[in-house]
C-alpha cells in the first residue's frame, strides 16, 4: 500500500449546468469508467464523493458562520477522490486521466494526506 493522496476536483459550476443533458450523461459515464479502471488497479483509497452545489455550503471564518462558499473565485471544489499511490508523481499521473481534466474550466489539485 502506498501513500494516500487527495484529488480535489474543482471548476466553475455554471459551465456544468450550461452543458446539455447528453453532455452531462456522457461525462458521468466517463467518470464511472474512470472509477472502475482505477479501482480495479487498486489506486482508489476510501472512494470519493461528489459534493452538493456551492450554494448549500456554510463557511466558518473567524468564528462566524456564513451562508454559502466564501471564496474569491468562481471555481469551487465539486468533489474529491482519495488515491492510493506510491508517489506524488504517480498520484498526479492518475489524476491527469480524470475524464474532464483537459477542459479549461476544470481544476484538479492533488495533495498528500497527512496520516496521524
Amino acid at each position: 500500500m502506498g501513500m494516500r493522496y487527495a484529488m480535489l476536483i474543482g471548476g466553475n459550476p455554471e459551465s456544468w449546468s450550461d452543458s446539455s443533458a447528453a453532455e452531462r450523461a456522457a461525462a458521468m459515464t466517463a467518470t464511472y469508467a474512470w472509477f472502475e479502471r482505477w479501482s480495479q488497479a487498486g489506486k482508489i483509497a476510501d472512494g470519493g464523493a461528489e459534493l452538493a452545489e456551492p450554494g448549500t455550503a456554510r463557511t466558518i471564518r473567524g468564528g462566524l458562520v456564513i451562508d454559502g462558499p466564501f471564496l474569491e473565485s468562481k471555481e469551487v471544489i465539486g468533489g474529491f477522490v482519495l488515491l492510493d499511490a506510491n508517489s506524488m508523481d504517480e498520484a498526479v499521473e492518475i489524476a491527469a486521466t480524470w475524464p474532464n481534466a483537459r477542459r479549461p474550466d476544470v481544476v484538479i489539485e492533488v495533495r498528500p494526506v497527512v496520516e496521524h
